[in-house]
């Protein structure tokens, strides 16, 4: 099953002609997974290989507009391009206390209707997440209940157990999110695909006189099945060992982590989605700002024994490679300075449109 992890945007703040805000695709088997959606996430859609239109779920980090201020104009973007499907199932959003209020009033306000439904599943922040003076500020912690009654979708609240939220359980594929340290409480997404049933080995089959047919649908689901010569074939007899499942994290804007849950819930991953705002010489500003460099980036991946570790959020000063004018920053010292702490294994810096595939994993 193919899958990669597509950027449609890779700038900090504001999107420019240069890097697009904050937006990250992730597709499997022809299904869109939108991860942040900063302003203008629609005309990068519109740009790319992508069809936004097969977007199922849409996971927001946090509350500042370069991450989900394109939200609204993307579901009635898709809605004028999509014909009426009563059938259609309701596009799952999932994102902090109040991203529900606030979509419920931009679409009240603009008189907005979308052919398709639409859940907003909101996460409960902990105080420990942004600086106390902040948390005081957030308008959500007045309730607006009422506001958004009306709107489908879940309240989620974090488990202390394993110090995560539970989003999404398809059978496929889990996503979990994590804590992180923001100006306004963030969050990571680890989407991990479980462990997939072993190939069937066909030359075992034809030795024990297995005929191609629904006896190999059975034997692939772990299903005993008995021959008409009363001979027992089980499941493991036939079947190779089991392909580990693929691993992707998504982190917000941080300046650290909050709790234990991050670091395991992001172990060895094949694909560590990472800040890294401004560069190392400016790491008391990056902190200040609730932002991390790529040394802070690179630490974490280290901590985390993630096979890649990709940088994107640059600060809009910072252009693609070959496109630096007079005043810019070179892009590629970002990616020298996260280089040196994890031993020269290679940083990617991600850029707009850039494409990474994640290929399935070989048998342990």
């Amino acid at each position: 099953m193919s899958m990669d992890v597509t950027f449609l945007g890779t700038g900090a703040a504001y999107p420019s002609p240069t890097r697009g805000a904050s937006a990250t695709v992730v597709r499997f088997e022809g299904d869109c997974w939108l991860f942040d959606c900063g302003e203008g996430t629609q005309t990068q859609f519109m740009k790319s290989h992508l069809k936004a239109g097969r977007i199922t779920k849409i996971f927001i980090t946090h509350l500042h507009g370069d991450h989900f201020f394109g939200l609204p104009g993307l579901l009635c973007t898709i809605s004028l391009q999509s014909s009426p499907d009563t059938q259609k199932l309701p596009v799952e959003i999932y994102g902090p206390l109040g991203l529900r209020g606030f979509l419920l009033r931009t679409m009240e306000l603009s008189h907005s209707q979308l052919s398709f439904p639409y859940a907003v599943h909101e996460l409960v922040p902990t105080p420990d997440q942004c600086p106390g003076e902040e948390w005081k500020e957030l308008s959500f912690l007045g309730g607006d209940r009422a506001l958004s009654k009306d709107v489908q979708g879940k309240t989620i609240y974090l488990d202390p157990t394993e110090d995560s939220y539970t989003l999404v359980d398809t059978g496929q594929f889990v996503v979990k999110a994590f804590r992180l340290f923001h100006r306004i409480p963030s969050f990571g997404f680890v989407m991990e695909e479980k462990m997939r049933t072993g190939r069937l080995n066909a030359q075992k089959l034809k030795e024990l006189g297995v005929q191609p047919g629904p006896l190999y649908g059975k034997l692939k689901e772990g299903i005993t099945v008995v021959l008409e010569d009363g001979t027992t074939i089980f499941p493991s007899d036939v079947l190779e060992e089991p392909l580990p499942g693929r691993k992707v994290c998504i982190l917000g804007d941080c300046s650290g982590i909050v709790g234990e849950g991050a670091v395991s819930l992001c172990h060895e991953a094949d694909l560590l989605v990472h800040e890294a705002t401004l560069d190392d010489s400016q790491a008391d500003k990056a902190k200040e700002r609730g932002h991390s460099t790529p040394k802070m980036a690179a630490t974490f991946a280290q901590q985390c024994k993630v096979k890649r570790l990709v940088l994107s959020h640059f600060s809009q000063r910072y252009k693609p490679a070959g496109q630096a004018g007079e005043g810019d920053l070179d892009v590629t010292e970002l990616k020298k300075q996260a280089e040196v702490v994890l031993d020269r294994q290679e940083v990617v810096l991600a850029e707009d449109f850039m494409t990474i595939g994640i290929p399935m994993k070989k048998p342990r």
